[in-house]
């Protein structure tokens, strides 16, 4: 493990991920000396990885808490923040954020939240954990939000693809004005469970399964190289890319952005989970790499 004010960098065999301490954003994640996310281009999306926290995705008009309004904006703060570096080993590490006087600002709750890392020498585990620590209930979001390489080691973009351990749904809600959740519905590509890869799937914004029935997924590239993920307790998946970009984000989500026309408490907005005083959640990604076959 190496360490400096800004970052840690973890190594297990020929594995290396580096993490930053402001938003606790994994920067870079290689196996075998073959860089798996993306590097960031401000021309496209200047971030890798993001956490996002107490909420996912647009918001109409910030957030109303107790009746009053509070500015908070896309995604929450929590990628904006400096963690504090907890524990660090080797192949693990636990950066915290704990709420003070310009969270309470935009999310007036006492909260604690850990992201955990564990690096193996061909896979990744995330563990978000958010804790109440306030005397009233308290609602939040979180989810994870990592932009992986395309073409992942090479050949085509539009070669690549995304295999559910489920079948998905055909149609999925159309982003309306404002990066919020439409009404309406519109047909993607997907064939069985596969779903092809292509900058025109992405033309209208993310590719959004509200409720989804898989809770683990391939993304795999022409050349047959592979990244596996399994979610515990994220109901929700999400595609994101922009056209002409070099990464693909596969996002998994506990919330998800407003409804077109939702103007309620945060309390009751769709997804939503509510913790009671005293009481965490717990949410858990594992990614693992593997290599086309020879």
């Amino acid at each position: 493990m190496d360490a400096s004010p800004n970052q840690v960098t973890l190594h297990s065999g020929s594995a290396r991920l580096v993490v930053a301490r402001r938003g606790a954003e994994a920067k870079a994640w290689s196996i075998g000396g073959q860089d798996l996310l993306w590097s960031g281009d401000l021309a496209f999306w200047g971030e890798t990885a993001p956490i996002l926290f107490p909420v996912v995705g647009w918001l109409a008009d910030g957030v109303r808490i107790g009746g009053k309004r509070h500015p908070l904006g896309l995604h929450g703060f929590a990628r904006g923040r400096d963690f504090r570096i907890e524990a660090a080993e080797a192949r693990h590490v636990r950066l915290a954020l704990e709420d003070d006087s310009n969270t309470r600002a935009l999310y007036p709750f006492a909260f604690r939240m850990t992201v955990d890392y564990r690096l193996k020498t061909d896979a990744l585990e995330v563990v978000l954990n958010v804790e109440n620590r306030g005397a009233a209930p308290m609602p939040y979001a979180c989810g994870l939000h990592p932009g992986f390489r395309w073409p992942l080691t090479g050949g085509g973009r539009d070669d690549s693809k995304i295999v559910f351990s489920h079948h998905e749904a055909a149609q999925v809600p159309v982003i309306a004005t404002g990066g919020l959740i439409g009404r309406a519905t519109k047909p993607i590509p997907i064939k069985g469970r596969t779903l092809p890869l292509s900058d025109a799937l992405f033309a209208n914004d993310a590719v959004c399964f509200i409720d989804a029935k898989s809770d683990s997924l391939r993304y795999v590239d022409a050349k047959g190289a592979a990244i596996a993920m399994e979610f515990q307790d994220f109901p929700h998946l999400a595609l994101w890319s922009r056209p002409g970009a070099g990464f693909v984000c596969i996002e998994a989500w506990t919330g998800h952005s407003d409804p077109q026309g939702f103007s309620g408490e945060l309390s009751d907005k769709p997804s939503m989970r509510t913790l009671a005083p005293g009481k965490s959640g717990r949410h858990r990604a594992t990614y693992s790499f593997h290599p086309a076959a020879k």
